[in-house]
């Protein structure tokens, strides 16, 4: 074997050993990160089940158990790195670079994150509240680092951004123990004013979700151009809204049918001139 050859032989086996020690490494840095990211989800299941984590408010749980799930898959992505072979101080200036650049291009993240925060702090609503943005609306099933899951009445899930939550003017029906219902009913010009009065009082007293304290209030609301339109105010238990209001609709037009309470449609009246027909 001449002295090239010997030298040769020697980068061959480098190269070599070098390529199966990258791949070994490589190997074991991929076991590392489908472990690491299976622990990750066990321990925050470990850690959500923990009698000091429950106590916590339900929306700063699940807000908590999402932030800690991302950081240990973070540092498990990290130790995977120098697992490769990266140079931890390299990689923590390749990782702030990143950092600048991925938080110029994802500023609706960092603001949907901010928002997170700010809904925590400023707790305009928690989880099991009934919210409404006047975009979307729902009971509050999760308030997540970026966005906030809602269920809907008819059990469809909106997921909605952090950020727009937070600059949002949002309507909270969970917040008071208790909701007023307003319902207008419309009734003919010819009926008797007291008597529609006294028959709104009786329907609305006669139901017993309705709170007495402050009793139902009754009055003509404004005249239209075809009928009399009064306003029904009951004042009810939050969690009985609902089946106050079509309750009051469907006995309402009980009530006046029973006492020849006419409820007026839209009527127009035409009339002819004879004599420009002649």
């Amino acid at each position: 074997m001449t002295y090239l050859e010997g030298i040769l032989s020697t980068v061959r086996s480098f190269i070599t050993g070098s390529v199966i020690n990258f791949i070994f490494s490589a190997l074991c840095a991929l076991a590392f990160v489908l472990i690491g990211f299976k622990l990750s989800s066990v321990i925050v299941n470990i850690i959500k089940k923990s009698k000091g984590f429950q106590k916590l408010d339900d929306s700063v749980e699940s807000f908590l158990a999402s932030l800690i799930n991302i950081t240990i898959k973070i540092l498990v992505v990290v130790v995977a790195a120098t697992i490769v072979g990266f140079d931890v101080t390299a990689l923590s200036a390749v990782i702030a670079t990143f950092g600048v650049t991925a938080g110029l291009a994802l500023q609706g993240s960092l603001s949907n994150l901010t928002g997170g925060i700010m809904i925590l702090i400023f707790r305009p609503f928690k989880v099991g509240d009934y919210i409404d943005n006047h975009t979307d609306s729902g009971t509050v099933k999760e308030i997540g680092i970026f966005y906030t899951t809602l269920i809907t009445g008819d059990n469809k899930t909106i997921t909605v951004p952090n950020g727009n939550l937070s600059n949002a003017t949002v309507v909270n029906y969970s917040t008071q123990s208790t909701r007023r219902v307003d319902i207008e009913f419309s009734v003919a010009y010819t009926s008797d004013i007291d008597k529609v009065n006294k028959v709104m009082l009786t329907v609305a007293n006669a139901n017993e979700q309705i709170l007495k304290d402050p009793a139902p209030f009754v009055a003509l609301l404004r005249q239209d151009a075809s009928a009399l339109v009064f306003v029904v105010r009951a004042w009810c238990n939050s969690s009985d809204y609902w089946s106050v209001y079509f309750a009051l609709e469907e006995n309402m037009k009980k009530a006046f049918d029973a006492m020849g309470i006419e409820i007026p449609f839209n009527q127009l009246d035409v009339h002819f001139d004879k004599e420009n027909q002649q």
